[in-house]
C-alpha cells in the first residue's frame, strides 16, 4: 500500500475513534471466549474428572459454555460497529468516483461505482473482522496459556511468530501481482471492447492475423500475471503450516517432556484446544483475509482514489510542475487526431496557443472537428500525434483535468437540490451567498426564483433543454476551473441568454474560455476566432478574418436557413446522419429543401441566425 494511501487510511480511522473505542470494547468477550476455550476445559480436567469431581469437572465446562454465549454476543455487537466504520467509507468512495466522472467525464466511472466500490466496501468490513478477530483471539489465547503453564509459550509461540512474519513480509509482493493481474485484466478487456465492434471492418480489411496477434498479446500478458500471483500465493500456504499447525505437531512432540517439568495432563489438553480452537482458525481467517482482500482493497482503493498531491518542506500540498507552458492556458502542439488509422485525420498539425483570460470562438461547417477540438483540450480523446496542454500540464492526465471544465451540448442534471446541482464540481458546500451571484451572473435567477430557491429539489424530467443548459453553465461557472470549454452548450438559450452566459465567462477573473460558436454573435464577442475548415482554417479576430478568409465571409456573411443543433445520438462532430427539412448545406451537401441532387451553396449568416450547416 503506498504512503498516501497509508496516511489516508489513518486520517479515515483517526477520524472514528469513538467506533474503534467501542469496537474494541465488544471485542473483549471475544477475548474472554477464546480464553475460556482452553482453560475452562483444562480446569474441569485436572480439577474435576481426574480428581474424581465431577461436579467440578461439570461446572467448569458449563462456564465454558456461558463464555461461548458472552462471545456470541460480543461478535453481534461488533457487527453494529462494523457497519458504522464500513458505510461511511462507502458513500465517501461514491462521491469521489461520482465527482470524478462528472470533472474528468471517467469512462471508467460506472465500473468503479457499481463494482469497484462494492469491492472496496466488503473487502475493508471483512479485513476489520479477520484483523480484529486475530488480535483478540491471540490475545486470549496467550493469556491462557500463561495461566495454564508458561512453559507451553515456549513451544506455541515461536512458530506462530514465524509463520506470522512470512505471511507480512509477502503481502506487499503479493499486492504488487495482484495489482498487476487486475491492470492486464483491464488492458485485456478495453481491447476486446475496440476489436468486437469492429469485427466486420477487420474482416473487410483482412487485419485478422494483426488483431488476433494483438488479442494473444494482451492474453498471455494476463496469463504470466496469474501465474506470478500463484507463485506468491504458496507462501500463504507455507505461513499457514508453520505458525498454525507445526504448533500442534511440537505440542504432542514435547509432551512427555512437558510433563516431566510439571505441566499438567488438563494444560496440555488445554493447549491443544487453545491452538486447534482458536490459533489455528483465527490465522487462518487472517492468512486468506488479508492475503488476498487486503491486496485487493489496497489496489481497488488506488483507483478509486485520486493520488494525493506532493508535500512541500512545511507540510502542506505543494503545487505541481507544470510540463509544458505555464503561461499559456490551452497549448495544441502539431496535433494530429484522426478517427481510424486509415482515417483521413479531423484535426492536422495544429499548433495554438491561448494565453489566460483569452475567449476563442471555434466555428466551422458542420462535421469538420469542432468537437473534437474540445474533446481533445478535455482529454476525452487522444491525439495521434502532438501534445495538447493544459496551464501546463499534459492531457490527458489528473492535473490538467482539474484545470478544464467541458459543458457539453446535452447538459447533465441529477435528482437533488438546486445546490447540490450547481456546487457538484466543488469540494466543499457553496456559500448561499456566492451561488447566487454565479445564478446572477450567468442569468439562472430567474430560473432558481421559480424553482424556489437553492434548497428547492430539481426534477430533470420537468425541465427543459434550455433549463438544464443554465444548470450546467451556473455549475461550471462555480468550478474551480480557469478553462471553460463549451461544446455548443447555449445551443438552446435565447441570443440574449446566450450573450449574457458567455459574457459571465469570459468575465470569470484568470479564466479562459473556449466556445464551439453556434451563431455568429458568438464570434463577434470572442477576442480570437479558429475557423476550421479542413485546408482553409484560420486563426486571427472576427474582422481580421472577414478581411482576408473567403471562407469566414461567406460564413457569415448571408442568411441561410437555420439548422437544428445536432441530437445527442449523433456523433461526436455533430454530423447530420440523415438530410431533414432545415439542413443547411455547405457546397457539399445535398439538402432535403431542393430536388434531389441539387447541391445548395452556402448563403450568409446574420447576427443571431445559426452558422449555416454546423451543429
Amino acid at each position: 500500500m503506498s504512503d498516501g494511501l497509508h496516511r489516508r487510511g489513518l486520517r479515515f480511522l483517526g477520524a472514528r475513534r469513538r467506533v474503534l473505542v467501542r469496537l474494541g470494547g465488544w471485542s473483549v468477550l471475544e477475548t474472554a471466549q477464546t480464553f475460556l476455550v482452553g482453560y475452562a476445559p483444562a480446569r474441569a480436567l485436572d480439577a474435576g474428572f481426574l480428581a474424581g469431581r465431577t461436579d467440578v469437572g461439570l461446572a467448569w465446562l458449563g462456564v465454558a459454555a456461558v463464555g461461548v454465549v458472552v462471545g456470541a454476543y460480543g461478535t453481534g455487537r461488533v457487527y453494529w460497529a462494523v457497519a458504522d466504520l464500513v458505510e461511511p467509507l462507502r458513500d465517501r468512495l461514491v462521491t469521489r468516483v461520482v465527482a470524478r466522472g462528472v470533472r474528468e467525464a471517467d469512462s471508467a466511472a460506472l465500473s468503479r461505482l457499481t463494482q469497484q466500490v462494492e469491492i472496496a466496501r466488503d473487502t475493508f468490513a471483512g479485513l476489520v473482522m479477520v484483523s480484529r478477530s486475530f488480535v483478540f483471539t491471540t490475545v486470549g489465547a496467550l493469556i491462557g496459556l500463561f495461566s495454564l503453564a508458561p512453559a507451553l509459550l515456549l513451544v506455541v509461540v515461536p512458530p506462530l511468530v514465524a509463520g506470522l512474519g512470512l505471511f507480512l513480509a509477502s503481502l506487499r509482493p503479493l499486492a504488487r501481482r495482484q495489482e498487476a493481474l487486475l491492470t492486464a485484466d483491464e488492458a485485456l478487456a478495453g481491447h476486446l471492447g475496440t476489436v468486437c465492434p469492429g469485427l466486420r471492418d477487420i474482416t473487410a480489411a483482412g487485419a485478422e492475423a494483426r488483431i488476433a496477434a494483438d488479442v494473444g498479446e494482451r492474453v498471455d500478458a494476463e496469463l504470466r500475471a496469474a501465474r506470478s500471483l500463484a507463485r506468491w500465493s504458496v507462501l500463504r500456504v507455507a505461513s499457514l503450516a508453520v505458525g498454525g499447525q507445526l504448533p500442534i505437531v511440537l505440542l504432542l512432540a514435547a509432551a512427555p517432556l512437558l510433563r516431566t517439568h510439571g505441566v499438567s495432563a488438563g494444560a496440555l489438553v488445554g493447549a491443544v484446544a487453545y491452538v486447534t480452537q482458536s490459533l489455528l482458525p483465527a490465522l487462518r481467517n487472517l492468512v486468506h483475509g488479508l492475503g488476498t482482500s487486503g491486496s485487493r482493497l489496497a489496489v481497488v482503493l488506488r483507483r478509486l482514489a485520486p493520488p494525493e498531491p506532493p508535500m512541500s518542506a512545511t507540510g502542506t500540498p505543494a503545487p505541481p510542475r507544470p510540463s509544458g507552458d505555464p503561461n499559456a492556458a490551452l497549448a495544441f502542439s502539431c496535433v494530429t487526431f484522426a478517427y481510424g488509422p486509415t482515417s483521413t485525420p479531423v484535426v492536422e498539425n495544429l499548433d495554438l496557443t491561448l494565453p489566460p483570460g483569452s475567449h476563442l470562438a471555434v466555428v466551422g461547417p458542420s462535421g469538420i472537428g469542432k468537437s473534437t477540438l474540445t474533446a481533445l483540450a478535455a482529454g476525452l480523446l487522444t491525439p495521434r500525434h502532438g501534445t495538447v496542454h493544459v496551464c501546463g500540464h499534459p492531457v490527458p492526465g489528473p492535473d490538467a483535468a482539474a484545470r478544464r471544465v467541458l459543458i457539453p451540448q446535452e447538459a447533465y442534471v441529477h435528482t437533488g437540490t438546486l445546490a447540490e446541482n450547481l456546487g457538484h464540481l466543488r469540494p466543499d458546500p457553496v456559500p448561499e451567498e456566492e451561488l447566487l451571484a454565479a445564478a446572477e451572473a450567468v442569468g439562472l435567477t430567474p430560473l432558481l426564483d421559480a424553482l424556489g430557491g437553492p434548497r428547492a429539489q430539481v426534477d430533470p424530467a420537468a425541465l427543459s433543454a434550455g433549463e438544464r443548459q443554465l444548470i450546467a453553465l451556473t455549475r461550471a461557472y462555480l468550478s474551480y476551473a480557469p478553462l471553460a470549454l463549451l461544446d455548443e452548450a447555449t445551443c438552446h438559450l435565447d441570443p440574449e441568454a446566450e450573450e449574457r452566459a458567455e459574457r459571465a465567462f469570459a468575465a470569470r477573473p484568470g479564466g479562459t474560455l473556449v466556445v464551439v460558436a453556434h451563431r455568429i454573435s458568438s464570434a463577434r464577442r470572442a477576442d480570437r476566432v479558429l475557423l476550421m475548415d479542413g485546408p482553409r482554417t484560420a486563426y486571427g479576430t472576427h474582422d481580421e478574418l472577414v478581411r482576408r478568409s473567403p471562407s469566414y465571409r461567406a460564413l457569415v456573411g448571408g442568411r441561410p436557413p437555420r439548422s437544428q443543433p445536432a441530437l445527442a445520438a449523433r456523433d461526436a462532430d455533430r454530423v447530420d446522419a440523415v438530410a431533414g427539412p432545415g439542413l443547411a448545406g455547405d457546397g457539399r451537401h445535398v439538402v432535403a429543401h431542393r430536388p434531389v441532387g441539387q447541391v445548395q451553396a452556402p448563403r450568409d449568416l446574420r447576427d443571431g441566425g445559426a452558422l449555416g450547416g454546423q451543429g
